[in-house]
């Protein structure tokens, strides 16, 4: 049983709570952009999940099927512990391998990307990680765990890492020794060299002190949040796509026939001899970080975070109904978002092509309305077309607001 879409609802109720919490304390661990930005990756990682997540369920079933040793029950309790801690030591080496491995990493670094860590960061997920990540996972289908108890622990194992995404929970003794913390993980996010490439663990830290890639949170060395190569963009496609563009960049300019397959699987960072020397990436010194920042007016920020919150609806609506809709459906519901979410991404960095692409946007809302029903993503209805018409036309009224230059009264006037 997948237990993560019940627990969306509390995602959310706990963000706000730590956004109080920020509050109260006098500090700002969220930025509107940030925040969005993670939550949109987050939602195209969900929605793109319902078409593919069949690829390693699938992968699963057939080793279980025909290459399990042994045939465990579901019945047995101690089969559901071994699976838990099974599963975290499998998570591991899919982690670390996700750090070290160019191809992997190319998934893996939509999560880090944040240069902010709190909740929201949590739910900065992939959407491509079912290309490969299933092939870490069969040696549990090798030794008979079910399938039910498979994704069962596997939801478990993702529920648990929320929490750990917070900057207001500090060290917690001797839990620090067994299992991820706040703390550990806060080191895990790390661009700063000392806590860069460690702490791979979901649940249990000590797979990282077995392995000897445990690092301690040091309060003389502060964390910087983020990548190496920062993402300088709000774009959720684009944080998808950003490392493998790169990977795929240098492997067509290397002269090299090796160096153009090998890319792919090397170390992560890795590039052609003459790549790099002909094109050297710049990373930015850390003693002079500066976050990526867009100036946008309040009042375009808050039009954006509206428009959101009913994507966030679509999303969570095709997340609780997807199993049950067409292929078609998904498609289309699943195109809405992608370019919604596109348009955010570029109203938030404040592109000179936004307002045409927001207003491309809202027209597009016509033809949903008129194809939902046609490939059953919902019934036909006349309350659709009102409530389609009514939230076109206070975008619209939002939108002219947004766009309304302010007037500056000066002093004395």
């Amino acid at each position: 049983m997948d237990f993560v879409p019940y627990a969306v609802p509390f995602f959310f109720a706990l963000i706000v709570i730590e956004l109080l919490a920020d509050r109260w304390r006098g500090v700002s661990n969220y930025r509107v952009a940030d925040a969005i930005n993670s939550l949109s990756t987050g939602v195209l990682s969900t929605t793109t999940g319902l078409l593919t997540k069949g690829v390693g369920l699938l992968t699963y079933a057939f080793a279980l099927q025909h290459l399990a040793l042994f045939e465990l029950s579901a019945q047995k309790p101690w089969v559901w512990v071994f699976a838990f801690v099974a599963y975290d030591l499998c998570y591991y080496w899919l982690h670390r391998m996700g750090h070290e491995r160019n191809i992997l990493w190319a998934a893996h670094s939509v999560h880090h990307q944040s240069e902010d860590y709190n909740l929201s960061t949590a739910l900065r997920q992939t959407s491509t990680g079912f290309l490969l990540s299933w092939i870490f996972y069969l040696p549990l289908a090798v030794l008979g765990v079910p399938l039910v108890v498979f994704i069962s622990v596997a939801s478990l194992n993702l529920l648990y890492q929320f929490w750990v995404h917070t900057r207001h929970v500090p060290k917690l003794g001797w839990y620090e020794w067994f299992f991820v913390t706040p703390s550990n993980h806060r080191a895990h996010h790390a661009q700063n060299a000392l806590y860069m490439d460690r702490n791979y663990g979901g649940v249990f830290i000590l797979w990282d002190r077995l392995f000897g890639t445990f690092q301690e949170e040091d309060e003389r060395e502060p964390v910087i949040f983020g990548v190496t190569t920062p993402l300088a963009s709000w774009n959720p496609l684009w944080a998808n796509l950003q490392f493998y563009a790169q990977l795929w960049a240098d492997a067509r300019r290397t002269e090299s026939y090796w160096d153009k397959l090998r890319i792919w699987f090397m170390r992560t960072g890795w590039r052609p001899a003459d790549v790099a020397a002909r094109y050297p990436l710049n990373k930015p010194d850390l003693g002079q970080f500066r976050k990526f920042e867009v100036p946008l007016e309040v009042r375009q920020q808050i039009y954006v975070v509206l428009q959101f919150a009913v994507y966030v609806g679509l999303g969570s609506y095709l997340m609780n109904f997807g199993e049950h809709l067409p292929l078609a459906a998904l498609l289309l519901g699943g195109g809405t978002l992608v370019l919604g979410l596109f348009v955010l991404g570029a109203a938030l960095e404040n592109r000179p092509w936004a307002l045409r692409l927001e207003i491309v946007r809202l027209a597009c809302n016509l033809p949903l309305v008129w194809w939902a029903p046609w490939v059953g993503l919902w019934p036909a209805s006349p309350l659709g077309w009102v409530g389609v018409f009514s939230y076109s036309l206070l975008s619209v009224i939002g939108l002219y607001y947004c766009c309304k230059p302010r007037v500056i009264r000066l002093a004395g006037s």
